[in-house]
């Protein structure tokens, strides 16, 4: 007898089925709700919902709906309401702010102001989860028999925010010795975690002395600028000259965090890149988007260095955030080391507003 499915095994599969464009069921108890990813709607999908005959609700975070001048009567969040004629191109518009230039008027949006938002902030978690744009089409139940026979995931509400706010536990896969330009005493750890996400790595130099500080970096994946030599970002150089130095001083570990665009994703990046080059800056891009300044966790970098023996590290960061997580999270941080290379014509705005707006020292 195979045994049913565990919860962390159901949010990734709602993941998946959210990806495909496929309905997924929330339970709160005798309560049940569809949700569908606004950015993955059809018009069958949206019809098929239209037609479940309760009041279909799309959810946007404060942010998105900020820039929509719609209401968040629920202070994260706002519940808009969906026109019983609303067409797919309507919801897209809504999720998605690569026209807002050019259509400028959504509205007049209309947001629901009484009763719980709970399913509503459980479906942007998920799809924020599944990097998709933050913004799903939620709609309640009267009738659940209505979708008994559609085979849709369904998973408890309660279960799913336990999870997705359960900090990341990595176990090692394997290693192997790498020589770098950098230092030919290199060692690549591969980490995997047990909910099936994404691996992360970690690159060791030398023989770091677990008794001591260690040079440390907390780096996250940026395929622009790790990989195409961007001259948007100051990634690629930043990397590189950790792991120059930690050459040059014998010994570091370089954590490489598959966390790319702050968490977002490279697609919802790559949207940022875009709103940027209509004139808005990288925290305004991504708040019209619907996200945080930045949705990484950096909960998953201190977790990794106790993990392989450290517990004092000198790090290397122009970010105090970074600092104040490590000594947060079971670390010291006996130096805050700077790290202040790749400035570009290109990227000077976007480090000016990295400082004046998410606090970095530049």
């Amino acid at each position: 007898m195979i045994s049913g499915l565990t919860p962390v095994e159901l949010i990734n599969r709602a993941r998946a089925d959210l990806r495909l464009g496929v309905p997924v069921i929330l339970r709160d108890g005798s309560h049940m709700a569809v949700i569908l990813a606004a950015e993955m709607a059809t018009p069958a999908r949206l019809a098929e919902l239209q037609g479940l005959g309760s009041q279909l609700v799309l959810a946007l975070t404060r942010h998105r709906a900020d820039t929509l001048k719609a209401r968040s009567y629920d202070g994260d969040l706002a519940r808009v309401l969906v026109p019983a004629d609303a067409q797919v191109g309507w919801v897209r518009a809504l999720a998605d702010p690569a026209d807002d230039l050019r259509h400028p008027m959504k509205g007049p949006l209309l947001s629901e102001r009484t009763g719980t938002a709970d399913f509503h902030r459980a479906a942007l978690l998920l799809t924020k989860s599944a990097q998709l744009l933050p913004a799903a089409l939620v709609i309640s139940l009267n009738e659940p028999e209505m979708v008994e026979d559609a085979h849709l995931t369904a998973l408890p509400i309660a279960e799913l925010t336990t999870e997705l706010a359960r900090e990341t536990q990595l176990s090692p896969v394997v290693s192997a010795r790498l020589p770098m330009a950098a230092t030919k005493a290199g060692r690549v750890h591969i980490f995997r975690p047990p909910d099936g996400g994404v691996e992360h790595y970690a690159i060791e130099i030398g023989k770091p002395d677990r008794a001591g500080p260690v040079l440390a970096r907390l780096h996250s994946a940026c395929f622009t600028g790790d990989v195409l030599g961007s001259l948007k970002c100051d990634c690629g150089p930043q990397l590189q000259a950790a792991l120059t130095q930690m050459g040059d001083e014998g010994a570091g570990v370089l954590l490489y965090l598959n966390q790319e665009g702050r968490g977002i994703g490279l697609a919802n990046k790559m949207r940022a890149y875009s709103l940027q080059d209509q004139g808005f800056d990288t925290v305004e891009a991504n708040h019209r988007l619907g996200f945080e300044d930045d949705e990484r966790d950096f909960r998953i970098g201190a977790a990794l260095l106790r993990k392989m023996g450290f517990h004092q590290v000198r790090l290397l960061t122009n970010n105090p955030r970074k600092v104040d997580m490590l000594n947060d999270h079971g670390l010291r941080v006996t130096e805050r080391v700077p790290l202040r290379v790749g400035e570009t014509t290109e990227n000077r705005a976007y480090l000016a507003t990295k400082a004046a707006k998410s606090g970095h020292i530049l």
